[in-house]
């Protein structure tokens, strides 16, 4: 009698650890996937991320041109349908039938994760509550990046989606950002990014501010200073690309070590160090 051929490794081991890696069946309960993409560069996808796609029915995208091209560049030919804020509540019923039926759906946004201050909110709700899973496929985002780009204090830190649109609304949220002890990160647009500096110089004063700019992208940039100053570097050129706004917490403002002070140095770390 032949043995028993042994499981293949590598590929294969990957599907066996970790929830929702084993490929789907017909009994699989209904499962909508929730896939992070890069927010700038496309090396930043994550082997999953890839899987999933490769393995989708449909994928629900916030523009499907820009996820077309993503698709495009690994080789990856699937159905698309727009899911974006302006037809949210139109598609949310037909996106639903489909899981109900167990299709693989996958939901992605134009960047980073669906759902943080982009569409899929709804859809991730009425999962919840009509008890469809939901598998979330981690990877880029833009807010943990500018976060620790800024050298801020990391833990606890609030985020507040984009700034908002109106003045006064805009100003409440820099007062509550100056109060807080902890770090606060913003995204703004960059038609409305010296309006915002401006406002922020008058309510923050000196509070040390980071602004990051293009992330992982050619032309990524990290700034760091008061408003004030971040505002001058932007008064002789015109913003472009997205904006994160990272200010410093009241309680340890600039600083990411929480007052611990330094370790001495160690000259012989490097030689000690080993090639795994």
């Amino acid at each position: 009698m032949r043995k028993r051929r042994k499981k293949k490794e590598g590929g294969e081991s990957g599907r066996e650890e970790g929830a929702g890696g084993a490929a789907p069946s017909a009994a699989e309960a209904p499962r909508l996937r929730v896939v992070a993409t890069p927010i700038g560069n496309l090396e930043d996808i994550t082997l999953r991320a890839l899987r999933v796609l490769r393995e989708a029915e449909l994928v629900a995208a916030e523009d499907t041109r820009r996820t077309g091209r993503l698709l495009a560049h690994y080789e990856i030919r699937k159905p698309l349908v727009s899911y974006h804020r302006f037809n949210e509540a139109k598609r949310l019923s037909g996106l639903l039938s489909l899981l109900r039926e167990g299709k693989r759906v996958v939901l992605v946004s134009d960047a980073g994760m669906p759902g943080i201050s982009d569409p899929g909110e709804r859809l991730l709700r009425r999962c919840v509550e009509e008890g469809i899973v939901v598998e979330v496929v981690p990877g880029p985002s833009a807010v943990l990046a500018a976060l620790l780009a800024s050298g801020f204090s990391t833990t606890p830190f609030y985020f507040g989606g984009f700034l908002p649109v109106k003045a006064g609304a805009r100003r409440s949220e820099w007062e509550a950002a100056r109060e807080r002890e902890c770090t606060s990160v913003y995204f703004e647009s960059p038609h409305r990014l010296r309006r915002s500096l401006e406002e922020a110089a008058a309510v923050l004063g000196g509070r040390e501010v980071c602004l990051a700019r293009e992330l992982t992208k050619k032309f990524e940039e990290v700034l760091r200073g008061s408003a004030e100053a971040l505002l001058s570097r932007y008064q002789e050129r015109e913003p472009r690309g997205e904006f994160c706004l990272v200010v410093a917490g009241a309680g340890k403002a600039g600083s990411g070590r929480g007052g611990d002070s330094d370790d001495p140095p160690d000259p012989s770390l490097f030689s000690r160090a080993q090639v795994v």
